[in-house]
């Protein structure tokens, strides 16, 4: 066993080595971080992406598949937010799926399947998509179920989504008003017919380390992000079928920035259409939010004290300036900027933006 050669040895090696790289667009490059608290963050992140590819990449099982949590308190990567719960699952389009679940104090939920290549690299579109409200029938009892596969089974005649042959993956979204005391939903998949062993294979294991790390590098060259114009929120744009990496399917977003002294604060005013569920976000340049344990970083649609005309502001600021809608930069100088609206009834005004001294913030009219 001694002179034995791996596949998967060599491949891990190569990931190891690849980890010890990665730190090196902290500080070198257009986007290089400005601020200490964004590098200490990097090192976090990166064992962030590691977890995921693996349980992703390495453990995840397309003919026996379970769900798995890629995003939480301490998954920061990708666009996180206090609000939410994304699961992931691997998917092989030859495979005839049952999904179940209770949708808890979900305001939103939905699974979305990504068609692309099966090598480690991000999604190129959305093959289809099950929500709430227009998919699924939910019970008494907040239960729900749906079948994916290639073609729809005879015995199954509820909500389906058809696996085109290039199906890699599910992911699945719930979001809470209330994401501290509210209930989360609960997803379980199973493969109608799986296998009855499961053995090693050393080709097959490499070929998922292999993609693990494409997929960290991947990461990688997104992030860090560049930070934009300052003070600035771009126009919403929604997301039907073309996507890159695992975006919603019924979902609007728009990104901005804040650079901000001590004594300023960035005030955002919009108006969100009807919809399920939206929120607003602070990431650094890694794309995931500050500690949202010890401060409001993030604020969603039922949080927001609204004004008498159903508008919002909300204001960006290190300390904060007595405003009910305050979102703490957490001692960062500067940073991303993200909004979500899911499931909207239009494509929502670009929200404006207004850089003011902190005694300056205006109230609540």
């Amino acid at each position: 066993m001694a002179d034995k050669q791996y596949e998967t040895t060599v491949v891990v090696h190569e990931l190891i080595d690849t980890l010890k790289t990665l730190d090196e667009r902290f500080f070198e490059g257009p986007n290089a971080l400005g601020d200490d608290q964004q590098v200490l963050e990097g090192y976090k992140w990166i064992f962030s992406i590691l977890q995921v590819a693996l349980d992703t990449q390495v453990w995840g099982d397309p003919a026996n598949p379970r769900f798995v949590d890629i995003v939480g308190h301490y998954k920061k990567w990708g666009g996180d937010n206090a609000d939410a719960f994304y699961q992931f699952a691997p998917m092989d389009p030859a495979v005839v799926y049952r999904v179940t679940g209770q949708i808890g104090d979900a305001a939103y939920l939905s699974l979305t399947v990504y068609g692309g290549p099966r090598d480690g690299h991000y999604s190129e579109r959305i093959v289809g998509s099950v929500n709430d409200r227009d998919d699924l029938d939910i019970g008494p009892d907040g239960t729900f179920e749906f079948w994916m596969a290639r073609e729809r089974p005879a015995e199954w005649k509820g909500p389906f989504i058809q696996l085109d042959d290039d199906a890699v993956a599910a992911i699945t979204r719930d979001y809470l008003k209330d994401p501290f005391r509210g209930k989360r939903c609960t997803w379980h998949i199973q493969s109608i017919d799986p296998p009855s062993t499961y053995r090693e294979n050393d080709a097959d294991l490499a070929r998922r380390f292999r993609a693990a790390l494409t997929w960290i590098k991947d990461q990688a060259q997104m992030v860090p992000l560049g930070l934009g114009e300052p003070n600035h929120i771009d126009e919403p744009y929604p997301v039907q079928k073309v996507t890159f990496g695992w975006a919603a399917g019924d979902a609007a977003y728009a990104m901005g920035s804040f650079d901000l002294a001590p004594d300023e604060a960035l005030v955002i005013t919009g108006r969100s259409p009807e919809c399920a569920f939206w929120n607003c976000c602070l990431w650094n340049q890694f794309m995931h939010t500050y500690n949202y344990d010890y401060e409001r970083v993030t604020i969603n649609g039922a949080q927001t004290t609204y004004e008498a005309d159903g508008s919002w502001t909300l204001v960006v600021s290190e300390t904060d300036p007595g405003h009910p809608n305050w979102l703490s930069t957490a001692g960062h100088p500067r940073g991303r900027i993200w909004f979500r609206w899911f499931y909207p009834s239009d494509t929502p005004d670009r929200p404006e933006t207004k850089v003011v001294k902190l005694k300056d913030v205006p109230k609540i009219r």
